[in-house]
């Protein structure tokens, strides 16, 4: 019981301290553990800065690397997740700023707003291919407007909403100011829900499809109410 009430009282950084301390030890299965609980962070964080699928994977591999590579250098005054993330959007933003020499992105002005988050829809597996087309078709125009946000907006977004963490943590991972990250996150709305709303007008046209399988259901249903199935 003693041992049950030890575990129960283990918070998120006993675990990181254990698989930190096993990790060092080149223990194969605590390495696959970071890795299995923050590759879609990562990949996402990577992907968000430079809009490419095959990149982002470099990026994770790479901060992977380092990280393990320079493991005895985390000194744990931030969580695991957040060092690693840090590496990660260093590291996007390397690449980045390579390809693309622009603007320094931390010295853009934020701009308050009220507006509201934008759902994004959720993945689940349909029976009615009709209506799995559809979501498939808002889920890439919202990601696609993810995309089109300017960068230093697209990455508060993407660190603050869909990777969900929390200002202090954003502020830290982006050497941002906590007032900055909120404005900047106020205005990414702004201007996805501007873009959402303009580009959507077609889909939703075509929204709560009455096709496939559940229109054949109504047909047979009806029919066999008129005594007209065989």
């Amino acid at each position: 019981m003693q041992q049950v009430q030890s575990r129960l009282a283990a918070g998120p950084c006993d675990d990181d301290d254990e698989l930190i301390r096993r990790a060092r030890a080149r223990d194969e299965s605590a390495i696959r553990a970071i890795m299995q609980a923050n590759n879609r962070k990562l990949y996402r964080i990577a992907r968000g800065i430079l809009r490419n699928d095959g990149e982002a994977e470099d990026v994770v591999q790479e901060t992977y690397v380092r990280a393990f590579t320079h493991l005895e250098s985390f000194r744990g005054e931030s969580r695991l997740a957040t060092w690693l993330a840090r590496i990660a959007m260093n590291e996007a933003l390397g690449r980045l700023r390579r390809q693309h020499p622009s603007v320094d992105w931390t010295t853009l002005e934020p701009v308050a707003s009220d507006a509201r988050i934008i759902q994004f829809p959720v993945s689940a597996i349909s029976e009615d291919p009709e209506k799995t087309m559809a979501q498939r078709e808002i889920q890439h125009i919202v990601e696609h407007a993810v995309d089109e946000l300017p960068e230093a907006f697209r990455i508060v977004f993407i660190t603050r909403v869909i990777e969900g963490m929390n200002v202090e943590e954003t502020a830290e991972i982006l050497d941002l100011k906590p007032e900055t990250v909120k404005t900047r996150l106020h205005r990414a709305r702004t201007m996805l829900r501007a873009n959402v709303e303009k580009k959507i007008g077609p889909v939703v046209m075509e929204a709560f499809p009455f096709a496939g399988k559940r229109c054949a259901r109504l047909t047979d249903a009806v029919l066999g109410r008129l005594g007209l199935t065989k």
